[in-house]
């Protein structure tokens, strides 16, 4: 398992939870595990939580799917929602992802989201 490598590299739990993307908690536990029993410890570990509901190969169909853009998808403007990318997540691979956790999604594919800023309006004036 790559953390007990970078332990072993004197890596700090924080890092290695930064690292792998992990929580810091996930990083402890392993850690004293690997303290206890070496690496050969950390090998039956696995994957903690729910099993990714998209494969490696589904979120690259999606990523393609979105690198096309919003209109090619028959949308009138060339703006990402998350609504939109959940659309697509759910057209792409039948899969139905609540918008909530679409920018989880975008996070683990190293996509980061942009907020629009509106102007400000001074109080009392049409906007």
């Amino acid at each position: 398992m790559q953390a007990g490598v970078l332990f072993e590299e004197g890596r700090s739990q924080a890092e290695v939870a930064r690292i792998l993307r992990v929580s810091r908690q996930s990083a402890s536990r392993w850690f004293h595990v690997w303290k206890r029993q070496g690496a050969q410890g950390l090998e039956g570990a696995g994957r903690a939580g729910r099993r990714p509901r998209l494969s490696p190969e589904d979120r690259r169909r999606v990523e393609q799917a979105l690198l096309r853009g919003p209109r090619a998808h028959g949308y009138a403007t060339e703006r990402w929602t998350l609504r939109r990318i959940a659309e697509v997540i759910e057209e792409v691979c039948g899969v139905r992802y609540h918008i909530g956790h679409v920018w989880h999604f975008l996070d683990r594919m190293g996509w980061r989201c942009q907020w629009t800023v509106r102007p400000q309006t001074r109080a009392g004036a049409a906007p």
